[in-house]
């Protein structure tokens, strides 16, 4: 029944301005604001868009909610933090990043490259590194 249902994300923000500039100015991504439909911002990417939404009580998600895969996630990382993109750091035994902020994946048993970061709600966001040209 849903197999062929085109699908888009959406989450919450507590300051929909703030995202806008984010997503918009920061990430480089085409938004669109719908005022008549509460201040909805609808950020379009080439393989579809998600919705983000303003909520007064926001909490974000502890997981990710979006990635964005990537071809290169050294070009992708360093262009995000020339705009001013802050990334997390993580230093466990399984989920270790390295100076620049990227766990390096091998591509099978330990998964891709990634790095994560946040937007001005906390939502957490990450540039995955696909390899595979597909």
């Amino acid at each position: 029944m849903l197999a062929d249902a085109k699908t888009f994300s959406s989450f919450s923000v507590d300051d929909i301005e703030a995202a806008k500039k984010f997503y918009a100015g920061a990430l480089g991504l085409k938004v669109d604001q719908d005022e008549q439909m509460g201040n909805i911002l609808t950020v379009h990417l080439s393989g579809g868009h998600f919705i983000v939404y303003p909520k007064p009580n926001h909490t974000p998600a502890t997981f990710t909610v979006l990635n964005f895969v990537v071809d290169n996630i050294d070009e992708a990382v360093n262009q995000l933090k020339e705009k001013g993109v802050n990334f997390e750091s993580y230093d466990s035994e399984y989920l270790k990043t390295d100076d620049n902020n990227i766990f390096r994946g091998d591509g099978g048993f330990k998964g891709p490259s990634i790095a994560w970061f946040t937007d001005p709600a906390g939502n957490i966001l990450s540039v995955i590194e696909d390899k595979s040209g597909s």
